[in-house]
């Protein structure tokens, strides 16, 4: 009997330690989680352009003066990710009170006509802009094809469209803000206009050598208002460039 008693006292301590440390490790959570020090004072947001904090908190779902090991962060990447405007995101704590968001956001690399309007490209062929009425832009407008039921959203599926996008993006941002228009004058014929007072025609040719060629033209738009010549087109379609002067 002497033993069994033993056993039930030795087990009643422990069972009553346990529930201290249970205890004493609940108290502890609650501090870090609930105490003020440890709420959301700041966001950093990183890499941002257009969106802003209060952009972050809305779609993010999230507010100041939450407890800050409360937010789920992996939950506030997804919501943000769901954004048209955001190509990528990370989210991550900053103990004691701040959330560092880094963004990339998606851009305009062209606009093409629909059956609606316009649309703005990114450099992937989604859609994250559409209007009726054609807007004064800094990106070249691709003309010869024309987009039909996409919307904000869509990806495009007119796979000559793509070839024109993946070209786009290896220009310098310099020369894109000096075309006006990339037109598919045949199947596989590129043309490009610059955005100049007299348009100078860019004969690209076939969307192969994309590398070399966008090099080229880089080099051509940079040195076009140097040019004490009047050009009247570039062709760039041979592997032997050729300008043409305008008489």
């Amino acid at each position: 009997m002497a033993k069994i008693k033993r056993v039930r006292r030795r087990s009643g301590r422990r069972l009553f330690k346990g529930l201290v440390f249970l205890a004493i490790c609940g108290a502890i959570l609650g501090f870090f989680v609930y105490v003020p020090f440890f709420t959301l004072k700041e966001i950093k947001l990183i890499g941002a352009e257009k969106i802003t904090v209060e952009d972050i908190l809305k779609v993010g779902d999230i507010y100041i003066g939450e407890p800050i090991f409360e937010l789920e962060t992996d939950k506030v990447t997804t919501r943000l990710s769901n954004d048209l405007r955001i190509e990528s995101v990370t989210v991550r704590r900053i103990v004691p009170n701040s959330l560092e968001v880094v963004i990339k956001e998606r851009k305009p690399l062209a606009t093409i006509v629909c059956d609606y309007g316009y649309l703005d490209l990114d450099k992937n062929g989604k859609i994250i802009d559409s209007y009726k009425n054609l807007r004064e832009m800094k990106i070249p407008m691709i003309t010869g094809a024309q987009i039909k039921d996409k919307y904000i959203g869509d990806d495009i599926d007119n796979e000559l469209v793509k070839q024109i996008l993946e070209f786009l993006q290896k220009l310098n941002a310099e020369s894109l803000n000096k075309l006006s228009e990339v037109a598919i004058a045949a199947e596989d014929y590129i043309v490009a206009y610059t955005d100049t007072e007299k348009a100078v025609q860019i004969r690209i040719g076939k969307l192969e050598r994309l590398d070399e060629k966008a090099h080229l033209v880089d080099d051509f738009l940079r040195d076009l208002d140097k040019n004490p010549h009047e050009v009247e087109y570039v062709d760039f379609n041979y592997t032997a460039p050729f300008i043409k002067l305008a008489r």
